[in-house]
């Protein structure tokens, strides 16, 4: 239909010319083609070259490779540099890319909406990745180096949310992690060395926390000098706190974008670091830890369970489910604004209504 209706304009408007002959119409299309803006299937136009894979091997060749846990793959580095340098296209920007991991159960929530706000979280990390990246660290963990080195606490770090680079350290790291987990033929063994290490601990069990915790301390030289202990910057803000902050940090950005016309000018998304950067000398007055009104960064529904339904006694499900509600619409409306769209109520994910042009000026 699409191709008609373009079709169908190229004909009425070069056919206002009463001698206009299909000699003409060829002529001007062919004209149309010659111009690289306009011609939509020109390869510097689509980035990356996907119709172009050359009989060069590569670790795809490879028999023995896996990605399952149990079969570590080593030189990762040079097996995807080799690749790249045979996939020319794909190699620009390499180093800011974000490969994103999730997972899901193999069946449907429990919770009649649990499938659907796991979709919305899925694509709310995707949103992220495709906008942002990382350099520096490796592995990024919300944690207290003073908890961990001094107190040797167990509990000095989250290990529920990290940040981890596609890199060869980080497959050596993973290996040596996950052999202290259930799938080690010494979990149990495991278990009791980490209660033995760390005093507090009162079930045997082998966790990721618990694990990563000794690594830090047992094998600091190797492993601590690519992970970065984020604990100065609100990493992963607890829901409760969080939600009812949501309208402030908004009106809190909104008077920025007032005052400052160039930070509300909308863009591509590829420049959006440009945009973070001009705002970010506005926002130093409203810190990075708990209290902060900058944006959260992640938002922790601890104990709310939305896909299993059973939510912990602590909360209601209305206020666990609200609070999701509140916070996937916030964070839409940060993709929709460059758009010019918004969701006014953030409790209705069903209404998108247009912004005006300079909004909010």
């Amino acid at each position: 239909m699409v191709a008609l209706l373009l079709l169908w304009t190229f004909w009425f408007y070069i056919n206002q010319n009463p001698n206009s002959s299909p000699t003409t119409f060829s002529h001007s299309l062919s004209q149309l083609d010659s111009f690289p803006s306009l011609n939509c299937t020109h390869q510097s136009d689509q980035g990356v070259n996907q119709l172009h894979d050359p009989t060069n091997p590569t670790f795809y060749d490879e028999p023995n490779i896996s990605y399952t846990i149990e079969k570590p793959i080593k030189n990762w580095d040079k097996k995807r540099s080799d690749w790249l340098k045979h996939h020319p296209s794909y190699a620009a920007g390499v180093h800011d890319r974000i490969l994103l991991l999730s997972g899901s159960q193999s069946t449907p929530c429990q919770n009649p909406i649990g499938d659907h706000l796991l979709l919305r979280f899925f694509k709310n990390k995707v949103d992220y990745c495709r906008i942002h990246g990382y350099k520096n660290h490796n592995l990024i963990v919300h944690g207290w180096p003073h908890l961990i080195y001094e107190k040797k606490s167990w509990v000095a770090l989250n290990a529920g949310i990290f940040l981890i680079r596609n890199c060869q350290w980080s497959m050596d790291f993973m290996d040596v992690w996950a052999s202290m987990g259930p799938i080690s033929p010494n979990y149990d063994n495991w278990g009791k060395i980490l209660k033995s290490t760390f005093k507090e601990k009162i079930f045997p069990e082998s966790c990721d926390q618990s694990a990563l915790v000794y690594l830090l301390l047992k094998e600091k030289e190797k492993w601590a000098g690519k992970i970065y202990l984020e604990h100065e910057y609100y990493f992963e803000g607890y829901w409760v706190e969080i939600v009812e902050t949501l309208d402030n940090i908004n009106k809190k950005y909104m008077d920025i974008e007032k005052r400052v016309p160039k930070s509300r000018r909308r863009h591509a998304e590829k420049v959006s670091e440009f945009y973070g950067a001009l705002r970010e000398k506005y926002l130093k007055e409203a810190g990075y830890g708990r209290g902060s009104w900058r944006r959260p960064f992640i938002t922790h529904f601890a104990g709310c369970q939305p896909c299993g339904g059973a939510h912990s006694k602590m909360y209601s499900w209305e206020n666990c489910s609200n609070g999701m509600q509140k916070v996937l619409n916030f964070a839409d409306n940060q993709v929709l604004h460059n758009f010019g769209f918004t969701h006014h109520d953030l409790l209705d994910s069903s209404l998108v209504s247009p912004l005006p042009f300079d909004f909010p000026s």
